[in-house]
């Protein structure tokens, strides 16, 4: 027995002995684990997920698994999507990590467009929309890179800047600010290396990466204009938004880095604002000293980058009503250095201009004492009085005392004098342009212990004009599609078209021009001007539209600040009166001098001014309220106004556009078109 016992004992050491795993042949290296069975998921298609949905308003208690493919991602804030299998394609509303605890825009890691996933699902119906709800990520695969970097030629931004449109380029550079687009979704990025930077639009990169990543990037190179604004951009000679698009994603380091600011040039929001759209400066950061400004408005707020002179700038280019800019706030009221770009212009038929994207602020305690206040004067409040040519007598007044609490300047004195009196004279604070020529004129200023003086060369061409020109009430009547020179003074803009009233004693006339030519005038001046006898209609006959004189060139500007007249002017009528103006009949010619209450409507998605007496309601023609914004300090009041009828758009009914709205001191003017 004992034999046996030891025998089956001996058995058992050699069985033990078979089983144990083979002794570790690199001492101090472990021995890598076993790896457990991957679980099975029963999963379905995209096909029987759409069937699952249901019909409307159906919502599936049950959790489903859906491996698919990421084919795009619309929000990566809260993960929502577009997965597809080879069975078709749904939305996803909604993706959160695989305990349903942290959404997707918070998650570490996670899948991108080109990915696999798997998904825990709810699916539903919402109001005929088929999509898979709360959608939980149990697994990812990351798509493999695909790019074929021969067909990209690797090059520095400043190069990327200056390549032709449609060149494929590969560029690295840090990440110095996110773009947003309505609903807060990441749009694109600003790029930066130590050459230049650029902006690249790709809301899939824009919701991969964070300010300060070292990225590289596969893209092509473009120009980017607003497709309705495209023919008015050419207008302007705008080439559009130097960007990248068509972005492949080669590698982020993660980490955070400053962006190379060694190459960025100092300059002023003035000079910014003041540079042709013809020149290729979009998406170039530039470093600016600015008052930051928030303005809060109707379900919006605007954030101002303005120049010293508390004036001069304009606001953050925001798609998100200034929820964008939040990080701006902090910022508020004060001076500071802001790295700040014109990511692109808008463009409308009177003005091409500038739209800002800050990029960086560094409040440095700006030191007001720090400005030379004569510098300021010359530069900020005498230079931009004078035009480069004059056709005509100004009378201009020139400003002669400057200041600034902002800047602490108190009085800085201006000068002028004029290198030929026979040409230009200076008569105490008056310029007078005398004959044609050319002369130049000296601004100086002294201020704090500092002097300034600036040239500025001015020609006077006072052009002889030989035909005779007719009144507006001759204009008026002179047949459809003939040219007609009229004299008249510049009165108040039109409103959603370039232009504004001609007036005379003996009428008033609505005149379209293009942007240049109207940039160069001002309310007041008393011009000469040819244009085409038109009326504006929509192709239809049953209404009789809008009179104007169109596409007008101005041949003598006799410059001016003249009070145009309303002798012809229509009085004694009511709002009710207006409203009753037979279509049919011309009456866009007119201007009523009556009695209204300016009702503002504003909303999240519309606003608008109608004018109100008693219950009879005349809404102006205009795109929004802000068109009108001179308008809103009278909101809710019963004000006296000049009020013209207009139908551009040959409707069965006039709209209003006011010209002016009478105050105890004078009259508040619409200048609308006239506040470049």
């Amino acid at each position: 027995m004992k034999k046996l016992l030891a025998l089956l004992f001996a058995l058992l050491l050699c069985v033990m002995a078979a089983c144990s795993p083979a002794p570790n042949e690199n001492p101090g290296e472990s021995t890598e684990p076993s790896k457990e069975t991957e679980p099975q998921y029963e999963t379905i298609t995209i096909a029987q997920a759409l069937e699952l949905c249901g019909a409307e308003g159906n919502i599936t208690e049950e959790r489903y698994y859906i491996r698919a493919k990421v084919e795009s991602i619309s929000n990566p804030t809260y993960g929502s999507m577009v997965i597809s299998d080879e069975t078709g394609s749904i939305s996803v509303y909604g993706t959160y990590s695989e305990d349903g605890e942290i959404p997707y825009g918070q998650m570490t890691d996670k899948p991108y467009k080109g990915d696999e996933v798997l998904l825990h699902c709810i699916l539903q119906n919402y109001n005929g929309t088929k999509e898979v709800k709360n959608a939980r990520l149990i697994q990812f695969t990351h798509a493999k890179v695909e790019v074929d970097e021969s067909e990209y030629t690797e090059m520095s931004i400043a190069d990327a800047r200056a390549t032709s449109e449609g060149t494929k380029v590969k560029v690295d550079g840090v990440v110095a600010r996110i773009t947003y687009a309505n609903g807060m979704i990441p749009s694109g990025v600003m790029l930066v290396d130590e050459t230049g930077s650029i902006y690249v639009y790709d809301g899939d990169l824009a919701g991969r990466v964070s300010i300060g990543n070292k990225i590289t990037i596969a893209a092509s190179k473009t120009y980017w204009i607003l497709d309705s604004e495209a023919s008015n951009a050419a207008t302007f000679g705008y080439k559009g938004c130097n960007q990248l698009e068509s972005v492949t994603l080669i590698d982020n380091d993660g980490a955070s880095h400053d962006f190379d600011k060694s190459w960025i040039q100092e300059a002023t929001v003035k000079d910014i604002l003041g540079t042709p759209v013809t020149e290729d400066i979009t998406t170039t950061i530039f470093k600016v000293t600015a008052l930051i400004k928030e303005v809060p408005g109707s379900g919006f707020t605007n954030f101002y980058i303005n120049d010293l002179d508390e004036k001069t700038g304009t606001y953050s280019y925001s798609q998100c009503n200034g929820s964008d800019f939040e990080w701006l706030r902090q910022y508020d009221g004060k001076v500071c250095t802001v790295y700040v770009t014109a990511l692109n212009a808008k463009s409308t038929k009177s003005d091409c201009f500038f739209r800002f994207l800050p990029v960086a602020v560094v409040d440095e305690g700006f030191d007001p004492t720090s400005v030379n206040g004569a510098e300021f004067a010359v530069k900020y409040h005498a230079i931009d009085q004078f035009m480069d040519t004059y056709t005509g007598n100004p009378a201009l007044q020139l400003v002669t005392n400057v200041s600034s609490q902002l800047l602490k300047i108190e009085g800085a004195k201006l000068t002028y004098t004029s290198s030929d009196p026979s040409v230009i004279s200076i008569d105490g604070n008056v310029m007078n342009c005398k004959k044609t020529g050319t002369a130049t004129v000296t601004v100086s200023c002294t201020y704090g212990g500092k002097t300034y003086s600036q040239d500025v060369t001015i020609s006077v061409d006072v052009p002889v004009v030989e035909q005779t020109y007719s009144t507006v009430a001759d204009a008026i009547a002179a047949a459809k599609g003939s040219t007609v020179t009229v004299k008249g003074i510049v009165g108040p803009s039109l409103v959603n078209k370039t232009g504004f009233y001609l007036i005379d004693e003996s009428g008033v006339i609505a005149v379209q021009m293009d942007a240049n030519t109207l940039n160069a005038l001002k309310i007041g001046n008393e011009v000469i001007l040819s244009g085409v006898r038109a009326v504006k209609t929509e192709g239809g006959v049953e209404y009789f539209g809008q009179s104007l004189l169109d596409n007008a060139t101005v041949i003598i500007n006799n410059y001016g600040s003249h009070a145009y007249s309303t002798a012809s002017f229509i009085q004694g009528k009511t709002l009710q009166d207006f409203y009753n103006l037979n279509p049919k009949e011309d009456h866009s010619t007119e201007v009523y001098i009556l009695k209204a209450t300016v009702n503002l409507i504003e909303n999240s998605y519309y606003t608008n001014i109608e004018l109100v007496s008693g219950d009879t309601k005349v809404t102006l023609y205009c795109s929004s309220a802000s068109q009108y914004s001179f308008l809103k300090q009278f909101a809710g009041q019963e004000v006296t106004m000049e009020l013209a009828p207009c139908n551009w758009n040959d409707k069965k009914y006039y709209r209003g556009c006011v010209l002016a709205v009478y105050t105890d001191g004078g009259k508040v003017l619409n200048e609308l078109n006239f506040q470049n």
